[in-house]
């Protein structure tokens, strides 16, 4: 069966109260309490989002998040009453997409929710216009629909995003991202050499302002790790202090 949203928490109550409210606006959820039935859900059903806590009674939200991450590209949002900026930092550095502290309010938590759900709905979109292609002529007219790129078609150091796979093609190697990851480059790429604000990527990616600098900074180290011969020392992605980024290609 397919739900748009799975809660992995064992305050059953919460979750269920959760649950419900997200059912009120036709976002047909389902919650488990552990992360061994979270797991179990997943073999048999399939789920767009999946908001994890993470303590839970037969392990670490982490862990979870990391298996998760070997199988499954769907956005993982943490949902959890640990405060403290280490484990935000921990939790997106590991694969999560966004990191929302409890208590939490159950509309601004929808609001996030549906922001990721539209996400994956393009993706999807994406993915079954690219299926229908068939033939040299129509494979090279997909390519150009979902395939962005920058320089010179016969230089290797060309950036090229495909949408359809979030990845990225870099001096000639193909680069998966995540769905974060994959939202931010392709918003510094629509702004191309010019300066994007933090509150600008903070509403184009997620979808409203109200995050850390950590949580933007952890995701701009993930990219320049991936993309940056020497991340240390970035080429493509710089920093404009006190301001936000600029993507030079």
């Amino acid at each position: 069966m397919h739900y748009h949203c799975l809660i992995v928490d064992d305050e059953t109550e919460l979750a269920k109260m959760t649950a419900e409210y997200f059912e009120m606006f036709d976002v047909k959820t389902q919650y488990v309490d552990s992360a061994a039935s979270c797991f179990d859900f997943l073999k048999e059903n399939e789920a767009d989002v999946v908001l994890l806590d993470i303590n839970l009674g037969d392990g670490s939200g982490f862990e979870v998040c990391k298996k998760l991450r070997e199988d499954y590209q769907l956005p993982i949002i943490f949902i959890s009453a640990r405060q403290s900026d280490d484990d935000v930092l921990v939790a997106l550095s590991i694969g999560g997409d966004d990191y929302i502290k409890k208590p939490y309010s159950l509309s601004v938590l929808l609001a996030k929710v549906k922001v990721n759900l539209k996400r994956v709905e393009m993706i999807k979109k994406l993915e079954t216009e690219n299926d229908k292609s068939s033939g040299d002529e129509k494979q090279s007219t997909s390519e150009c629909k979902r395939n962005r790129t920058a320089g010179n078609e016969e230089n290797s150091d060309e950036l090229q995003l495909d949408a359809s796979t979030m990845s990225v093609m870099l001096r000639g190697k193909r680069i998966a991202l995540k769905a974060k990851e994959y939202a931010l480059l392709n918003t510094l790429y629509d702004h191309r050499n010019t300066i994007v604000t933090k509150d600008r990527l903070f509403e184009e990616v997620w979808g409203d302002t109200f995050y850390s600098d950590g949580t933007l900074n952890v995701h701009i180290r993930k990219l320049r790790e991936k993309l940056e011969e020497d991340p240390n020392n970035p080429v493509l992605i710089k920093t404009v202090w006190g301001t936000g980024y600029i993507l030079e290609i």
